[in-house]
């Protein structure tokens, strides 16, 4: 009888690597930002009325990649706790703006401690240079594959929103 070695494994591709860490990722961001009770998409969603105020339901939606009554789920949501606010839109008074309310406002500025915590935690084993050409190298690749800057693409698979409004992870 031979001895035969086992296969030998080979090493894990980049992609793979991207999907472990990614997933790793969003698993540990969706644990700091529950200490503000938000999840992911929540957390999301003011992120993009913060960086446009007064937006329509529908812009946003269209810009999340998420149907639009999904995203009046999750606007409603927020709104209850006094996060978001809809506005008649001048423009069309057929429409609402949505903005950051006064508590939305005040909780971006903790949002954003809580990305910055995230960031270090999941870069420290890196420099700055390597922060920087990782950013960089990561900004390509999303921008080849047509990714919208700044959006998850699992909007586009939020579930039916919860009893308090939040939309479920993925679509069953």
């Amino acid at each position: 009888m031979s001895t035969s070695e086992p296969p030998r494994v080979p090493p894990a591709g980049s992609a793979f690597l991207l999907t472990q860490l990614g997933t790793h990722a969003a698993s540990a961001f969706a644990e700091r930002i529950a200490r503000l009770d938000l999840t992911p998409p929540q957390t999301g969603l003011l992120r993009v009325v913060a960086s446009e105020p007064g937006r329509s339901q529908q812009a946003l939606a269209q810009q999340l990649g998420t149907p639009p009554t999904r995203l009046v789920a999750l606007v409603d949501g927020l709104e209850e706790r006094g996060l978001l606010e809809r506005r008649r839109n001048p423009g069309d008074r057929r429409l609402h703006a949505v903005h950051l309310g006064p508590a939305g406002e005040k909780l971006m500025g903790e949002i954003r401690d809580v990305a910055r915590e995230h960031d270090d935690a999941v870069l420290a084993p890196l420099d700055d240079d390597e922060r920087a050409r990782l950013r960089e190298l990561l900004g390509k690749l999303a921008d080849a594959h047509g990714l919208t800057p700044g959006v998850h693409p699992g909007y586009r698979h939020l579930g039916a929103p919860d009893a308090k409004g939040a939309p479920g992870d993925q679509a069953s």
